[in-house]
């Protein structure tokens, strides 16, 4: 059985082995592929049963050129590259991995609001300029310190990830709010369930953890901001669809929205016109929530045993059922 991974390298610049998928079959592996629709991903999948993606699309028009696919592997939780629907008319299974990334996501998502709140790379690059050396003052500090004790966050979608979020934030003695369509026993421990409109007037910091869904799409806009309280800080490391990135520019530029955190954008590559580039207090980081080694071997891993029980007649994972 022949397996194409399209865009190999930024699951395995290196540091990982493609060994458990070359046991499965005969193995080709790409570095990149087109991230935009081309005749290239055919090509590159060939007569191919099983194609591997990260991020290169696969649409009807690709799957109609691949006769002989069978199977997609996505190696991410997020599957919107794939056109799924025209996959099962097809007879092609999709599978995901969904679990691989939930401690690294929830630990990044607290991350980028540890560095809004304190601007840590900030100060040391004026200590390593020597700003502290040459000071008149014992200390100095160029933005406000937020302490976040006493504080509420709301967590918009509460799955695996926004329940490990919530978890750390419990431990900083922060309140937690959620909205979620899908309540848990397991949710209500760490948070409390509420309607979106509550969560956003009463937060503090809105953190997303929900999947792209037609009705999570853009949920972050004009009249929501609106109901925020002034000054609040908005946490994304989810998907960039969820954002209407103007709408925060301009929340952000007129200070409704203090900061900004996001790890994700709407077009990936960020494109050089995206509003949030020039916004005040903006973090922005490459899409790296995910990419820390352990959280990889996990994706490897999970690939392979799904690439495994689809060849055994069993598959898991599927998406498109």
């Amino acid at each position: 059985m022949k397996i194409v991974v399209l865009d190999g390298y930024t699951e395995n610049p290196g540091d990982l082995s493609w060994e458990g998928l070359a046991q499965l079959g005969e193995l080709t592996v790409h570095d990149r592929i087109s991230y935009s629709e081309s005749p290239e991903i055919a090509e590159a999948i060939g007569s191919a049963e099983i194609a591997v993606t990260n991020k290169t699309p696969l649409s009807a028009a690709t799957m109609d050129r691949c006769p002989n696919l069978k199977m997609i592997a996505v190696l991410a939780t997020g599957y919107n590259v794939v056109d799924c629907a025209y996959a099962k008319k097809k007879g092609i299974l999709v599978a995901n991995v969904p679990t691989y990334g939930t401690q690294i996501v929830g630990q990044y998502a607290v991350g980028l609001l540890l560095e809004i709140c304190s601007h840590y790379q900030h100060h040391s690059d004026t200590v390593k300029a020597g700003r502290w050396q040459n000071s008149t003052d014992w200390c100095y500090w160029d933005f406000p310190m937020i302490e976040l004790s006493g504080k509420t966050a709301g967590v918009i979608g509460l799955g695996r990830i926004g329940q490990t979020t919530a978890r750390i934030l419990k431990a900083m003695d922060m309140r937690v709010l959620a909205y979620d369509t899908f309540q848990s026993d397991a949710g209500r421990a760490l948070a409390e369930y509420t309607e979106l409109d509550v969560l956003l007037a009463e937060s503090d910091v809105i953190f997303l953890h929900c999947p792209l869904f037609p009705e999570t799409e853009g949920i972050i806009n004009a009249a929501n901001i609106a109901k925020m309280k002034d000054g609040v800080i908005i946490i994304n490391n989810s998907r960039g669809q969820l954002v209407v990135e103007q709408d925060l520019a301009d929340a952000l530029n007129s200070g409704k929205v203090y900061a900004a955190g996001v790890d994700v954008v709407s077009t990936e590559p960020i494109r050089e016109d995206n509003p949030l580039l020039s916004a005040k207090n903006c973090l922005i980081t490459p899409h790296i929530s995910w990419a820390a080694q352990a959280a990889r071997q996990r994706i490897m891993d999970i690939t392979a045993e799904n690439i495994r029980a689809f060849q055994a007649g069993a598959p898991v994972n599927i998406v498109n059922l």
